[in-house]
């Protein structure tokens, strides 16, 4: 009786065995098939949402008239180029181009220079005052615009730069330098201070420390940095209007603004001439990318 017992029961069992396979354990942090779908569908939601904007501009830069905004499904079947070409031949925008990559790039130059030298020194040196000075630094861009545009434009009468890339470039470097030192300031601290004392050792001076040693190890939060910098002055248009008198030195922002009037608005060439600003911007951006998806704590090693 028991044999027969025993033997049954293995026969049941490998029958259930049979039937019903092993069902798949799911590891840790695999995403089940429903939360993958979902994490994907936002992503795409996200994306067309972010990219929309961008595609409307560029659909509503096809359009040959003015008013075509008004009637954007008109605008399939007369779509043309015609308001690039007439950007790029009868206005000054190469002119406005130049303009903006000499203060944009000039900005970028100077900030980045002067935001890492203060934010290595506040990082690295005690010196009395230098919370404070940071402190300071950050009040400064409390301040609205309106605010700071008289005593500048005075300081730069006074400096004779009313007029000039080099005031332009000062008037932005004093809104773009503050942020970039307290972003520098902070990368530098994620870096070993073991490695300014390797320096010493070696011989090096402070500064021979800071160019060959530390500079190379923070390029990430340089390309953030001066991305940050060009980006501030690329598109910045109340400063540019004031302080840039000369048509001629008009940056891309304040040239955007010569196809409104007091009584009319050439949409059409707007978003045209839109579409072309983007142009140094995504370039620019292409050029820095590898630094800025690097990480931050590319920038220094323990152990």
């Amino acid at each position: 009786m028991s044999t027969t017992t025993v033997e049954t029961s293995a026969a049941v069992t490998g029958h259930s065995s049979a039937a019903a396979p092993p069902r798949r354990v799911r590891r840790r942090g695999e995403r089940s098939p429903l939360g993958s779908l979902t994490s994907h569908g936002v992503l795409i939601l996200g994306s067309v949402i972010a990219l929309f904007p961008v595609a409307w501009l560029v659909f509503l830069s096809l359009g040959p008239d003015k008013d075509d905004y008004l009637h954007p499904g008109r605008i399939w079947g007369k779509m043309t180029l015609d308001n690039y070409a007439f950007v790029l031949q009868e206005t000054n925008f190469f002119d406005w181009l130049k303009s903006s990559l000499i203060v944009s790039l000039g900005t970028t130059a100077i900030g980045v220079l002067v935001a890492a030298t203060t934010g290595y020194a506040v990082s690295r040196m005690r010196f009395p005052g230098y919370r404070k000075f940071m402190w300071v630094l950050l009040v400064t861009q409390m301040f609205p615009v309106a605010v700071l545009m008289v005593p500048m434009y005075q300081i730069l009468s006074e400096l004779r730069l009313v007029d000039s890339y080099l005031g332009l470039v000062l008037v932005y470097c004093s809104t773009a330098v503050p942020y970039c030192a307290w972003l520098l300031k902070g990368y530098f601290d994620t870096i070993p201070f073991e490695i300014d004392e390797a320096g010493r050792v070696d011989g090096l001076t402070p500064f021979g420390t800071f160019a060959r040693l530390i500079l190379p190890l923070a390029k990430p939060g340089l390309a953030v940095a001066a991305f940050y910098s060009f980006i501030t002055a690329f598109g910045e248009v109340a400063f540019a209007t004031t302080f840039m008198l000369d048509d001629q030195k008009y940056t891309l922002a304040v040239g955007l603004q010569s196809f409104v009037s007091e009584h009319d608005a050439q949409r059409n060439l707007m978003a045209a001439t839109a579409v072309l600003i983007a142009i140094p911007v995504s370039a620019f951006f292409y050029l820095v990318q590898k630094n800025l998806v690097a990480g931050l704590t590319a920038g220094g090693t323990k152990g």
